[in-house]
């Protein structure tokens, strides 16, 4: 399990013990996030079936949705399975490589959800700002490079994070108190000076997750100034209603994200035990919630899902 080099001992395997202090309780525990997995893999990918199928929901909003639920996918199975094997076979070994696969995946996924959720904002200004124009603006192509620039802004930034943690000498502790490996978490095992790391982690932070917080937030305060100009009521009402799945999503999205990333580097007097639990219900919530969500407010998605779900008799 542990190397030599010419700074002692280096660990290369490490140890997912789970949710600390809960041991007893992981076959109960586990349920919940089966459930969670569940549903977010099967809600997730009957929306994408839907949208890719079904030409009248091939538009910007809806293919903007598909990208959500695909990266929704993803960030769930890069988590759970791992979080379930812990919990059922007591299975937490994991290599660096491993380590480091696993902490791009998550990291590369939550930036790429915070990216999409930006240009759905972007694509509802257009929509209520620009009703006319809005089809022409949001053309096919412009939405395929929209999702390409979306992949390179969240791996460009991610995978310099594999250099930041393998120049570490890991000659603490193996054990990693958590279902999931994270950077931070993982480079206060080394015996390193780790400042690098935390500023890094910092400026991905400020530079991705904030920079579109404030942009979807500007995004929506035009949004609304418009609104409040439209003559009728029901205009009024009608536009609000076709943001009111974005705004949940985005509320489920990063308050409970950026709660547990604040706990997490700052929350020293809060127990190791609730920073995990914290963490996995920011992991368990929004991919499983967000195909509900639109499946629920969004008529057109609506509507498909009960042809699908329960077709018709001839």
């Amino acid at each position: 399990m542990t190397t030599l080099n010419h700074t002692g001992v280096s660990h290369t395997v490490f140890r997912l013990v789970g949710i600390p202090g809960l041991q007893d309780m992981y076959i109960w525990i586990s349920i919940p996030f089966l459930i969670s997995y569940s549903i977010s893999v099967l809600g997730n990918s009957l929306i994408i079936f839907i949208i890719l199928t079904k030409r009248s929901l091939q538009e910007p909003m809806y293919l903007f949705l598909c990208m959500l639920s695909g990266a929704d996918i993803i960030l769930s199975t890069s988590i759970i399975p791992q979080a379930l094997a812990i919990f059922w076979f007591n299975a937490g070994e994991i290599s660096l490589n491993g380590c480091l696969t696993q902490i791009v995946f998550i990291s590369a996924t939550f930036i790429s959800e915070s990216g999409i959720l930006l240009v759905m904002a972007f694509d509802r200004y257009i929509a209520i700002c620009y009703p006319l124009r809005y089809t022409t603006i949001l053309t096919h192509a412009l939405i395929g490079k929209i999702g390409v620039i979306i992949l390179l802004r969240s791996y460009c930034t991610v995978l310099p994070v594999i250099y930041l943690v393998k120049r570490l000498t890991f000659c603490k502790t193996n054990i990693i108190p958590n279902t999931v490996c994270k950077h931070i978490i993982l480079a206060r095992l080394s015996c390193n000076d780790i400042r690098i790391n935390i500023w890094y982690g910092f400026i991905i932070l400020i530079a991705t997750l904030i920079l579109d917080i404030m942009l979807v937030f500007l995004s929506y305060m035009l949004i609304l100034r418009a609104i409040f100009r439209m003559p009728s009521r029901e205009a009024r009402a009608k536009a609000l209603n076709t943001c009111g799945s974005h705004v949940c999503v985005i509320l489920l999205f990063y308050v409970p994200g950026i709660f547990s990333v604040l706990t997490q580097r700052f929350g020293r007097y809060i127990s190791l035990t609730v920073q995990v639990v914290l963490g996995n219900i920011y992991i368990l919530i929004p991919p499983m919630l967000n195909p509900i969500v639109y499946g629920i407010k969004t008529k057109q998605i609506r509507e498909q899902l009960v042809h699908v779900l329960i077709p018709k008799q001839k």
